[in-house]
């Protein structure tokens, strides 16, 4: 129903205007507040035209229907790279031009500025983002803190009920690492159907204590709400509750799930150009950092990494709380968007099943 009701206010919202303004649809929350105030506003002074951000919980699910049903109200969407591959793969989404991309400060060209798999046939990275999980140090002090994967699973040494998206994405990989699988032979244990039994039976062990979220700022609410004592979530969230509002979060990056997001164009967008032209604007080297200063997700560009960067609050250096902080990645694994994209129906399938069982 939440998923509904905001596709409806979108469009309602939005429809009448669409031809007149462009309109970008991200995750809300302080992901889509941080590109509002980085990409959207920054972008509409530059050029006088008039941009509007609206929010979706996933905007791959919207955009694939308005695509389909030939009522395109959206011109730039922020995809999960999984999402955008597979949208460009059906023609859900237009084509764009990589020697269009703005040039480092030093000329150096954005194919060879961007990070590796940053840029694709439909999509350009506007950060690396990563799933980690939370917990709230009121309920964990002193030695007897969270320090692993593992011990997301361990409800006798940490009692407590667990925080998990409801989905097979990043749920499934979570759950083989915490039980050992290392991050290199994670996708192939899961290719195969003894790793896939394995991780639903990592989860078995705590099924009975999850609370699920679906939406991104559903977990550090649960967090704040005292309804679960950790919790899987973005780590943008978690950073923006525990500096902007003060709440006692903290992050565990063993075993983070880290990829790109990405700004694309659905096909038949009614501002194609002006599109395009927002694209340029915000994956250029000032774009990235300027959204990096506003949530802690990685600049996928070299350039966009080379001075330090500050939070928007002046003083919080951001490069601790990246996930591409190397501290961060020592035990990490980099999303494999080609294995989504060959599994994502069956393993969600199998999901839901066990979900319901």
């Amino acid at each position: 129903m939440k998923k509904t009701l905001i596709l409806t206010t979108a469009l309602v919202g939005f429809a009448s205007a669409a031809h007149a303004d462009l309109t970008v649809m991200s995750w809300g929350g302080a992901y889509g507040a941080a590109q509002t105030e980085a990409h959207v506003k920054p972008w509409s002074a530059a050029t006088g035209n008039p941009a509007v951000m609206v929010d979706a919980d996933n905007p791959a699910q919207p955009i694939k229907a308005m695509v389909e049903a030939g009522n395109v109200t959206v011109d730039v969407a922020s995809l999960e790279y999984a999402d955008a591959v597979r949208l460009c793969d059906e023609g859900i989404l237009e084509p764009i031009d990589a020697s269009m991309l703005s040039p480092a400060p030093d000329g150096t060209p954005a194919t060879e500025d961007f990070f590796e798999g940053a840029i694709t046939e439909c999509g350009v990275s506007t950060d690396t983002w990563a799933n980690v999980y939370a917990y709230d140090t009121t309920k964990f002090t002193g030695d007897n803190v969270p320090k692993t994967a593992a011990d997301f699973f361990d409800l006798e040494k940490f009692p407590g009920k667990r925080g998990l998206r409801k989905g097979a994405k990043a749920v499934l990989e979570f759950a083989l690492m915490a039980d050992g699988v290392a991050p290199a032979d994670v996708y192939a244990t899961l290719s195969t159907p003894e790793g896939v039994d394995r991780a639903f039976a990592k989860l078995d062990t705590i099924k009975s204590e999850v609370v699920w979220w679906e939406a991104g700022a559903q977990a550090p609410q649960l967090l704040a709400d005292g309804e679960v004592a950790m919790t899987t979530a973005y780590n943008g969230r978690i950073f923006g509750a525990a500096i902007d509002e003060g709440k006692p979060f903290q992050i565990v990056w063993d075993g983070q799930l880290y990829e790109n997001e990405l700004y694309v164009v659905p096909k038949g967008a009614p501002n194609k150009d002006q599109a395009m032209d927002f694209i340029k604007f915000a994956t250029s080297t000032e774009g990235l950092r300027a959204q990096a200063q506003h949530i802690s997700y990685g600049p996928p560009r070299t350039s966009a990494n080379k001075e330090t960067l500050l939070y928007k609050d002046g003083k919080t250096e951001m490069g601790p709380h990246l996930p591409t902080n190397p501290e961060n990645m020592k035990n990490s694994l980099l999303t494999s968007s080609d294995f989504w994209v060959d599994h994502d129906s069956e393993l969600n399938e199998r999901f839901q099943a066990w979900l319901s069982q």
